[in-house]
């Protein structure tokens, strides 16, 4: 029997959903937590941004605080869309600028030391990024990192990257992602707020997160909504069109980056499709049929997510416990 599945499979009933979540969030805050408002980390993104929004909603604007973590390699956009953000929400905001912080933990010097073994002509002045090779549609690729830098003319230079230099530019470059969360609890714990996370679905179930930095929070309000559906709460809750506009990147290499050339390799709207028609056990000849791809690339974008989600598993597992 025929489930006419369709894209418009995903669409909510955002105000419906907008009032779920807020009331959800002031009664674990408040009555789980015990604790009087939200803290929320902004970066001019369209999820810090929802998340924001909700807060307010379920706060009140005084009982919320947004936080903009600088560092030396943030996009320039990103504080000017913060602010404006904050402002027709009427939230207080602190800037902490982690610059100096990152430098002291070698932040900067660890991750450009491999990068250098890679690309010994690699500098001041030059971009780099580190990406998912290949189109998850056009080709069936392991999930395998390549190292893309630009030098001072802008002539982009790309190779597969090593093993151990790949593992020393993440772990170095999570250095932001982790003291950015410890900036935000000092300030939750000055006002007895709670942290509230900002990954969506796509972040959280594929693994785009790291672990004890962005993943590490108090509660995790979007974690249920495929990526295409903060958008739709994006539009009830009004957020400024710049934000709703704006490409989702990392923003955390030198290089700049989006977030589909780093990790998901497809659009979001199709990738949301495909893995929403899987869970609920659409027939892939259906579900490519109603997106107007093929049968193989459907498959291959499920074995995609699988993969990544049992390659990250180990993200979302709580710490172990021996019990005696």
């Amino acid at each position: 029997m025929s489930t006419h599945f369709s894209r418009a499979d995903l669409n909510l009933d955002a105000v419906a959903e907008v009032e779920r979540i807020s009331e959800w969030l002031r009664q674990q805050v408040h009555h789980t937590l015990r604790r009087y408002g939200a803290v929320v980390g902004i970066s001019g993104g369209v999820d810090s941004s929802v998340v924001l929004a909700l807060c307010t909603r379920a706060f009140g604007p005084g009982r919320v605080l947004g936080v903009l973590l600088p560092e030396q390699e943030s996009s320039p956009e990103s504080a000017p869309l913060a602010h404006q953000l904050a402002a027709q929400f009427e939230v207080e905001t602190v800037t902490e600028d982690i610059s100096g912080a990152l430098a002291g933990a070698g932040c900067y010097a660890r991750r450009d030391e491999a990068i250098r073994r890679v690309v010994p002509a690699y500098g001041p002045g030059w971009g780099a990024k580190i990406a998912l090779a290949g189109d998850v549609l056009e080709q069936a690729t392991l999930n395998v990192f390549r190292l893309v830098v630009t030098d001072p003319d802008g002539v982009e230079h790309g190779q597969r990257l090593p093993v151990k230099e790949f593992a020393q530019i993440v772990g170095a470059s999570n250095f932001k992602q982790r003291l950015r969360m410890s900036m935000l609890y000092y300030h939750a714990e000055l006002r007895n707020y709670a942290v509230v996370g900002t990954a969506q679905k796509n972040e959280h179930e594929l693994g785009f997160f790291v672990k004890h930095g962005d993943g590490g929070v108090d509660l995790q309000p979007l974690a249920h909504l495929y990526k295409t559906q903060v958008y739709q709460l994006a539009q009830a809750l009004n957020i400024p069109d710049a934000i709703q506009a704006r490409t989702p990147t990392t923003d955390t290499y030198p290089g700049g980056q989006t977030q589909e050339e780093f990790f998901y390799r497809l659009p979001f709207g199709l990738l949301d499709a495909i893995w929403l028609g899987h869970e609920r056990g659409v027939a892939p000849a259906e579900v490519a049929a109603a997106l107007e791809v093929t049968v193989e690339q459907v498959e291959r974008v499920v074995r995609d997510i699988e993969s990544k989600r049992r390659a990250t598993a180990y993200l979302r597992a709580p710490a172990l416990n021996l019990l005696g």
